[in-house]
């Protein structure tokens, strides 16, 4: 069930039809997809889609976000706004912690943080990827240790080890282009 969420669905019910079949009634939602593989440097994971990232299918999408400047001043990807390049040509991942897009991440509840963090560590213990890197603080301290601070987290998932950084949306002005590259490059040291 986790890959049809991930693929941006909501399972609305299933039935075995045969030995080795499912028969799945799954509806799309204004969300993203993962975009992830086996064998990736790192999985970034964002809060959850915002409305205008989930219309144009492009995680971080809005101009005034730095995720992709900064990950192309780190490095860590070599095109702009192109996820599928990302995970095939750059072997980084991208997925969220809250598949529900909305206008902004107070929206969310704690109780989807933690079913969302218990979806990504299964995804981490099954693809293996050498690190994982969420995107925003406020996830992490909602769902695993609310005095967290940016950088190596104590706790992996799935044996993969975490890294939390500031979130690049344009309302954190307290960090710059620079300032993000610099955990994105820590992020991926992390993996190897």
């Amino acid at each position: 069930m986790a890959v049809i969420e991930g693929g941006g669905f909501a399972v609305r019910g299933c039935a075995a039809t045969g030995s080795a079949r499912v028969r799945v009634e799954a509806e799309r939602l204004r969300t993203l997809p993962d975009y992830v593989a086996p064998d990736l440097r790192v999985v970034v994971v964002g809060l959850n889609p915002s409305l205008y990232s989930a219309d144009a299918g492009v995680g971080f999408a809005r101009p005034g976000n730095r995720f992709w400047p900064a990950a192309r001043a780190a490095g860590l990807v070599t095109a702009d706004r192109d996820p599928l390049h990302a995970v095939t040509v750059d072997r980084v991942g991208m997925t969220d912690l809250v598949k529900r897009a909305t206008v902004g991440a107070a929206e969310l509840t704690t109780t989807e943080y933690r079913a969302g963090l218990t979806r990504v560590e299964r995804m981490a213990a099954w693809l293996r990827p050498g690190a994982v890197c969420f995107l925003g603080l406020a996830g992490w301290r909602a769902a695993v240790d609310r005095k967290a601070v940016a950088g190596v987290q104590a706790r992996a998932l799935g044996g993969v080890p975490v890294y939390v950084m500031p979130n690049p949306s344009g309302l954190n002005a307290h960090d710059t282009v620079d300032s993000l590259a610099a955990h994105l490059r820590a992020a991926a040291t992390l993996a190897g």
